[in-house]
């Protein structure tokens, strides 16, 4: 954990990992609190009829005990990977505090994934149980690939391989073959000795956003929450502080949302506020923030660029944030400035990928800020800007962002993927496949995917500068640049755009936003094609998948 400090370099002086040699996420993130303050808030559910429910660390600690009694008794063993998809709510840190008490693996998959994308991951992974709700049911029942509810199979061994669910868990009760989720914790035992594990023992799997391809399981082990901490708590300025309250409109099932909020908050007993958005509503995010006191929260670009077709207004510099993080994507300078305009802060960025999150970040409040950089490496982490052979490239040289192995954040491995474990490292290097620079001050900053940066008459151009700018134009609500191959310049910049309610397409429009960049960057940036979009297409971590534009042509 950090320790306040005032400068940087302090920071990074103080800091050591203290990793202890027995450890277990629900050890420290439930029944810790649930023994020292059982009536401390672990979580502030917002229901759909507007109700509020609250869910302590001892409420927590016995509905995981009787979950984990519940799956243990149907078969589910140490090793075996359990399946949660479910949107935000109180049920979801209770089944991830079941599975890592039974030692096995838990498997967070996004509420508003399809049926293939779901049928897929199941089987990849050999999950030996789902737990849902009804939506993911019916989704469940039309994968043919998936069998019904309730088919009993042996579950699959812990070393993976072949589709084995067998059993199914609904928490909106009994569903046909379906167990019910309130029901089997109901009929079980409150008592349950959590498993002893080490912290390199596997967790938890999150299955990579797919941005380039068919997504791969990140194999985390116990100690990827204690390897989050300093990264949650640099950006949001030394979490905890007194009145703190965390939020994000994040599925809890993308790492940004259970390892950037939701498992941080409950290893540092800060109560996390939960709601279920089907999708991203500017006005309601300001109000929830408003109502619930939300102190600090963390909101992807995308959401945040969404927030700017909201008129500023009083409240906006008014809800009473101490911090507000974002990362996922670029921020832009433009972003970042209106943030400090509009809510009286900065917007702390932060940077990390699922195999290894949280490792470069920015914190106002000891001097780390600077628009157009994603921050400086965070203390326990070496992350250098690297080249093809390993060796470190110099300032405002481009190169591949990389984390140093061992770290207490990495991945174990890929699922069933040893080729592509392997294919990850340089050496001791990790790399993120993320294109980037450092600057003579340290700061990182992110120019593209290595498949995102597009090359155009001889110049190596990365897509987030010319977004930044193309959203600047008063017409433009969202903006993604990908490289076009060209035969005379190898490819020109191609940009797709959604326009803001109120405006409409034409060619006229077109050439006014070319200008608009050309006067801004210069001739080999600003987009020689434009195409306007009703949708920007988008992982459920509200990253853009700019392969589906560049197949579009």
């Amino acid at each position: 954990m950090l320790k306040p400090a005032a400068t940087y370099d302090d920071l990074i002086a103080r800091f050591r990992w203290l990793i202890p040699e027995r450890y277990n996420i629900a050890a420290s993130c439930c029944d810790a609190w649930a023994l020292a303050d059982p009536d401390r808030v672990a979580i502030i559910d917002l229901q759909p009829s507007g109700q509020v429910e609250t869910l302590t660390y001892g409420a927590l600690r016995e509905r995981a005990n009787r979950l984990a009694n519940a799956l243990a008794a149907r078969g589910i063993a140490p090793g075996d990977r359990v399946a949660i998809m479910l949107p935000q709510g109180q049920a979801v840190p209770i089944a991830h505090m079941a599975v890592y008490k039974l030692g096995a693996i838990a498997v967070p998959l996004a509420n508003l994934f399809g049926v293939d994308a779901i049928a897929y991951r199941l089987a990849d992974s050999g999950a030996a149980a789902l737990i849902t709700n009804a939506v993911g049911l019916e989704k469940v029942r039309g994968a043919s690939s998936l069998p019904p509810p309730g088919s009993l199979r042996s579950p699959p061994s812990p070393q993976g391989g072949g589709m084995g669910t067998h059993l199914f868990v609904s928490t909106d009760g009994p569903d046909g073959a379906a167990l019910g989720f309130d029901e089997i914790i109901a009929a079980a035992s409150p008592d349950f000795v959590t498993a002893d594990t080490a912290p390199d023992e596997p967790a938890m799997m999150i299955y990579t956003s797919g941005t380039t391809g068919n997504p791969k399981g990140a194999l985390h082990g116990h100690r990827v929450v204690l390897g989050h901490l300093p990264g949650v708590q640099m950006p949001h300025e030394f979490l905890p502080q007194e009145g703190d309250r965390l939020w994000t409109p994040a599925d809890w099932a993308w790492a940004g949302g259970l390892l950037n909020m939701l498992l941080p908050g409950l290893h540092l007993g800060v109560p996390v506020v939960a709601r279920k958005f089907d999708k991203f509503d500017p006005e309601e995010a300001l109000n929830l923030i408003a109502a619930q006191g939300i102190r600090n929260t963390f909101i992807p670009p995308t959401a945040l660029r969404m927030l700017r077709t909201i008129p500023r207004s009083a409240r906006h510099a008014n809800l009473g944030l101490r911090t507000l993080g974002s990362g996922g994507e670029a921020l832009g300078e433009e972003t970042f400035a209106w943030g400090r305009e509009t809510f009286g802060l900065s917007i702390n960025e932060f940077y990390g990928q699922t195999e290894c999150n949280l490792v470069v970040a920015s914190a106002a409040a000891i001097g780390v800020s600077r628009p157009g950089s994603m921050g400086k490496p965070v203390p326990g982490h070496d992350v250098r800007v690297i080249r093809p052979d390993g060796s470190f490239c110099e300032p405002g040289e481009l190169g591949q962002i990389a984390v140093r192995r061992p770290d207490p954040v990495m991945f174990l491995q890929y699922w069933n993927r040893p080729e592509a474990t392997e294919q990850k490292f340089i050496g001791d290097w990790m790399t993120t496949g993320d294109q980037g620079q450092a600057d003579a001050d340290g700061y990182i900053h992110f120019v593209g995917r290595d498949d995102d940066v597009i090359t155009s008459s001889g110049y190596r151009i990365g897509p987030g500068e010319i977004e930044d700018c193309l959203i600047q134009h008063e017409a433009v609500l969202l903006a993604a640049a990908v490289g076009k191959p060209d035969a005379l310049r190898t490819e020109i910049v191609k940009a797709f755009l959604v326009l803001k309610p109120g405006y409409g397409e034409s060619e006229d429009l077109k050439k006014d936003i070319q200008a608009f960049v050309r006067t801004r960057l210069s001739a080999h940036e600003y987009p020689r094609e434009i195409e306007f979009i009703g949708e920007m297409p988008l992982t459920t971590t509200g990253k853009v998948i700019r392969r589906l534009l560049r197949d579009r042509g």
